[in-house]
């Protein structure tokens, strides 16, 4: 572990409260790793306290955490690579838990785990919260045939490997949730280790909007459904339009059949118009499967090349 390099990344926006503490707690469980604070366009003292503190600060103009994760991906060079949320609400003692299966090789992504210990229960008191968490959780585990615990936590250890392969298009609180697909669509190797937790410090407020921010996340789950999985999407869609094509054609066919003869002409269009919009979506998830499945050889391919 001394010899490999890691990187201790604090996205941040407005955490003069409790920024200095999750720098120092860091430097002591890690000495030797470089501490990197991206400031979000924060209006308070966040930048110079980290700065005091002893971590490199850079800013990220464009608003939102996944913007600020993807400068960071981009931008850092390690060995080893810490997410964290600079709100003090992950203890840092637990890092050495995270980082051993990357440093032991063949781990890919160290989910920290809140749930299990049942201290988020617990600690953070907003009953929506974990309402969406165990939707989130729920829909991504079926979708993907997965058996994960903590689908948005913000405590994360990667390899090197993944933090340059992945590819980050959320903006904001949707990230942790397109790293867990990615990892998983890509079968990549991800562990989860059982941590503590404790709310924020008083004073301090957090930036996640239950609403809107569990909207966004929704959205994103069926997106990425769309795109990665999109023979099972269609062919969703394709199976709906079927249902409506036969409830809409069943009285035609049944006419017909009695008196040879059709006089349901509107009803007659919709079926065959319904019909249609199911066959293409059929087609359209087989092509575009054909092209994830492509794209899948392409990023193994690419995996096997960065690893020479």
């Amino acid at each position: 572990m001394q010899s490999k390099e890691i990187a201790i990344l604090i996205p941040c926006y407005n955490e003069s409260i409790s920024i200095k503490q999750v720098i120092q707690d860091f430097k002591h469980e890690l000495p030797n790793a470089k501490i990197y604070v991206y400031d979000n366009n924060s209006s308070d003292d966040t930048a110079n306290i980290a700065r005091a503190c002893g971590a490199i600060v850079r800013y990220e103009k464009l608003q939102g955490k996944g913007s600020v994760v993807r400068s960071m991906f981009r931008d850092i060079e390690a060995d080893i690579y810490v997410m964290v949320d600079g709100d003090n609400t992950y203890p840092a003692s637990f890092v050495h838990k995270l980082i051993q299966p990357i440093n032991e090789g063949g781990v890919d992504m160290v989910i920290g785990d809140r749930h299990t210990s049942g201290d988020y229960k617990k600690e953070n008191k907003r009953a929506l919260h974990h309402f969406g968490n165990h939707l989130v959780k729920s829909l991504i585990n079926y979708l993907f045939d997965a058996k994960l615990e903590d689908i948005m936590s913000g405590y994360r250890a990667f390899s090197k490997r993944f933090v340059k392969s992945m590819p980050i298009n959320s903006a904001g609180f949707e990230i942790e949730t397109e790293m867990s697909i990615h990892s998983l669509d890509k079968r990549l190797h991800v562990e989860e280790i059982a941590i503590s937790y404790k709310d924020r410090e008083e004073g301090s407020f957090s930036k996640l909007n239950t609403i809107s921010d569990g909207v966004k996340v929704l959205k994103t789950i069926f997106w990425l459904f769309k795109d990665y999985k999109p023979l099972a999407f269609f062919t969703t869609f394709s199976f709906f339009f079927f249902l409506l094509s036969l409830l809409a054609g069943l009285p035609v066919i049944i006419e017909f059949v009695q008196t040879a003869y059709i006089t349901k002409i509107p009803s007659a269009i919709l079926a065959v118009g319904l019909m249609l919009i199911s066959i293409i979506s059929l087609f359209v998830g087989f092509i575009l499967d054909t092209i994830v499945k492509q794209h899948k050889e392409n990023f193994e391919l690419h995996i096997l090349s960065s690893t020479r």
